[in-house]
């Protein structure tokens, strides 16, 4: 049986580990220069279609207890600034897309969401923690930067990005 330290010592070195790969992390005031993505349902995102308008992203797993929490907040969000320029857009660090699409599919979630990719990787850097959320502005800067679960009036609090 595993003891709470050794817990802890592991997912240290998890999430170390998966933090070593690609550049510094964004962090607010960066310029953002998103590529085009593909979405787990088969979509494509343009870069130029997520350009020009406040976008939320949030790295997850579906392995993430964390993000098992704060998913259910983003899709509240997504379905309240539906119409609006906000947009959102999550990134798995799943190993199998079927597994984050299964996860998608499951909770009934309709925000779109892409694999991590080596583009992303290149653009967002290093992670730090998941979920790791960032806003970016309509003019391309991240704005804001969470590592860590959002609570539910954190998440909603994020509606504020979907006014001009």
């Amino acid at each position: 049986m595993r003891t709470p330290a050794m817990l802890l010592r592991w997912l240290l070195a998890f999430s170390l580990a998966g933090a070593t790969a690609g550049a510094a992390a964004l962090e607010v005031g960066d310029p953002v220069r998103l590529p085009d993505v593909r979405t787990l349902d088969g979509r494509t995102l343009s870069a130029a279609s997520l350009a020009g308008k406040p976008l939320v992203v949030e790295y997850w797993a579906s392995w993430c207890p964390f993000c098992a929490m704060q998913n259910p907040r983003l899709q509240k969000l997504h379905e309240r600034t539906r119409g609006t320029p906000l947009q959102v857009l999550a990134i798995s660090i799943d190993n199998d897309p079927r597994e984050a699409a299964g996860y998608m599919k499951k909770r009934g979630y309709t925000f779109p969401a892409t694999m991590d990719s080596p583009a992303l990787q290149a653009v967002f850097g290093k992670r730090k923690g998941l979920p790791e959320l960032y806003v970016i502005d309509a003019r391309g800067r991240v704005v804001q930067k969470e590592v860590g679960e959002m609570l539910e009036d954190e998440v909603a609090a994020l509606e504020r990005y979907a006014r001009p």
